[in-house]
């Protein structure tokens, strides 16, 4: 992956962002006066909490925009609490995109099943997102879409509605917009990661192959991040 450059970004799209981070901050400050967080809203009233289950049990969709996300754990050894996993389904999803070609024996959902799956974010037990990284189409049971097609739905994902969270929803709506250069990046890099599974091990279904899970990944500061927003946008209205 190229390092992240901003300079390289319009007054608009990094309006959006500072737009976005401001969000991200407020959500964070309402929730924080509870003594709440984004994932402690997620578990809550869902009793023990059970490594890959989903959380809430029936994620959480936005039919208006056709978001979906959920929240589940299964990487322990990484340090992290658990994830958010974001999709746009198929309602959402422009008829000239068409998913990637596929000639393997389990084929994905398709039609009004397809889904595409965005980018997960890494949570630690603070509630504070720490990571983005993309998978490989078994992970999630996508309808895999090439990195131009999907990086045109980071536009789209946004979760409006206050069930089972209004403030975590706004957050996290607010995460993919701000971070969505980063994200676009890592679908890039998670196209590259296939391709070089795929040409490394030809006789197998790259799509299907359990050895390959994660296809990208990053760290990320948010406090860092929001900064160097400010910075760019500051430089380019100078």
């Amino acid at each position: 992956m190229r390092d992240l450059d901003l300079t390289r970004l319009t007054v608009e799209e990094l309006t959006r962002m500072s737009a976005a981070a401001d969000e991200v901050i407020e959500t964070l400050r309402v929730l924080g006066k509870a003594g709440l967080n984004t994932v402690g809203r997620m578990l809550e009233h869902q009793g023990t909490f059970i490594e890959e289950q989903h959380y809430p049990s029936d994620d959480v969709f936005d039919r208006e925009t056709q978001s979906q996300y959920y929240y589940h754990a299964h990487r322990s050894d990484t340090g992290e609490h658990g994830h958010f996993h974001t999709f746009v389904r198929a309602g959402g999803i422009p008829a000239d995109m068409q998913p990637a070609p596929y000639a393997g024996e389990t084929p994905p959902p398709t039609g009004t099943d397809a889904i595409c799956h965005l980018v997960a974010i890494s949570m630690d037990r603070d509630g504070l997102p720490v990571g983005l990284f993309t998978t490989n189409r078994w992970v999630t049971d996508e309808t895999f879409y090439a990195a131009p097609d999907a990086i045109r739905l980071l536009g789209t994902f946004r979760v409006d509605h206050a069930s089972p969270c209004w403030a975590t929803n706004r957050w996290l709506s607010a995460m993919v917009a701000l971070f969505k250069p980063q994200i676009a990046d890592l679908m890039v890099a998670r196209d590259q990661a296939i391709g070089a599974w795929h040409a490394q091990f030809p006789d197998r279904d790259v799509f299907e192959d359990r050895e390959l899970e994660v296809t990208s990944e990053i760290a990320i500061d948010l406090d860092a991040h929001i900064a160097a927003v400010d910075r760019a946008l500051a430089a380019k209205t100078a």
